[in-house]
């Protein structure tokens, strides 16, 4: 049989030829050594795959982290887990308790509060956004988190790097009441920058489907309690970033220095991780009647709050209910920034929103702030015209 054309896909044989010449054979002669082809001057490596590893990607190296990973996870473990740490995929059940379980599951990203990060090397506190992100986007549907995985990736792996964002997230995870099941660790020369790193998550929580929270019972008179934020969060980076470039290029500004006005350094303040509403939440599901709940996150109030309004009603949200943290007066005052682009992009100190009603609306204020969290009746559900927008910034009707 003559042999197989060279190509997309084709083998190569034992034992094929042509005209007594293998096909390994002319591709030696094909292809010239260069010191660029093989493992670099100079360097060691102990490497089972060293060509690999000169190219940025240490097999060894990367493997042998999954031991690190298994003792990073292995504090956040439910009883509904079935599988650990370096499988193929990671095995979980809906847990017992659930007569008709509705699984939820989300995704999101840290975004450009990494390069913050990188610029400071600190890594910790961005573990704790990444789950936040995602479990904080389940919770809003009643939902119980269960298990999270990540996908954490740079240029080549930097062990201890790796494992501070891990266990960042690990933390992000107790805090969630969630089990981190498994992830993805990648090395990948070419696609990100010495110091980079990318991180992302995935989550999945379950609830009842009488439970389910989907916002169709607001209605007229309903009131709006707002849970305090912790910052920032992870979103608005890529604005916060470009309102300090100028003052850090100069000098004027410098990330480590203590600022009197935040009562913590410039770093402190911004890389304070995303608040876990997940606990609050729960502990507010099982004696009230939550209508509807929003996560404060990338688009501020207008983007977030008429996502869980039904037709004919609309938000009325009075701004000065609660206390802005300093943080958002610094940045407002870095880029002179109007009040509605602050409400547009940045949460200005409210990550989470539940919508109740309104003769419980005292009860939930204290019920919350019982459990360590800071809250406030920052508003109300109004009859909505056709033409009305969803969402108004003022006072309340009755003045408060």
């Amino acid at each position: 049989m003559a042999p197989e054309p060279l190509g997309r896909g084709a083998r190569v044989r034992a034992g094929g030829s042509i005209a007594g010449v293998t096909r390994k054979d002319r591709l030696r002669r094909a292809i010239k050594p260069s010191v660029s082809a093989g493992t670099p001057k100079g360097s060691k490596t102990s490497s089972s795959a060293p060509r690999y590893a000169a190219a940025g990607v240490d097999l060894d190296r990367d493997e042998g982290f999954i031991d690190a990973i298994r003792d990073i996870t292995r504090p956040t473990l439910r009883p509904e887990i079935l599988s650990g740490v370096g499988g193929f995929a990671g095995l979980f059940k809906a847990p017992d308790r659930y007569n008709d379980p509705v699984f939820v599951a989300g995704a999101d990203g840290v975004g450009t509060k990494l390069k913050l990060a990188a610029e400071l090397q600190r890594y910790d506190t961005v573990g704790i956004d990444c789950v936040a992100m995602v479990v904080n986007d389940l919770v809003v549907q009643g939902a119980e988190p269960l298990v999270f995985l990540d996908y954490l990736a740079m240029q080549s792996l930097d062990p201890e790097r790796a494992q501070e964002a891990l266990r960042g997230v690990a933390e992000g995870c107790r805090r969630a009441g969630c089990t981190l099941l498994g992830g993805e660790t990648a090395s990948m020369p070419g696609m990100y920058s010495e110091g980079d790193l990318e991180l992302v998550g995935f989550g999945v929580g379950v609830v009842e489907r009488e439970q389910l929270i989907d916002g169709s019972s607001i209605s007229q008179g309903d009131a709006l309690i707002g849970l305090a934020s912790s910052g920032v969060h992870s979103n608005g980076f890529s604005l916060v970033r470009s309102l300090l470039e100028e003052g850090l290029r100069s000098g004027r500004l410098d990330l480590r220095s203590e600022v009197e006005v935040l009562n913590t350094s410039l770093a402190g303040a911004l890389l304070a991780p995303t608040r876990i509403y997940v606990k609050p939440i729960l502990n507010l599901m099982r004696d009230f009647n939550l209508k509807g709940v929003v996560h404060v996150t990338g688009g501020g109030f207008a983007g977030n709050v008429p996502r869980v309004l039904p037709k004919g009603v609309r938000a009325r949200i009075d701004t000065q209910a609660w206390p802005r943290p300093p943080i958002f007066e610094f940045l407002q005052l870095q880029g002179e920034l109007p009040d509605e682009e602050m409400l547009r992009v940045f949460n200005c100190g409210i990550g989470m929103i539940a919508v109740v009603p309104r003769e419980e609306a005292q009860e939930v204020i204290e019920r919350l702030q019982a459990v360590g969290e800071r809250a406030y009746h920052i508003g109300e559900i109004e009859v909505k015209a056709p033409d009305d927008p969803a969402l108004l910034i003022g006072p309340l009707a009755d003045g408060r």
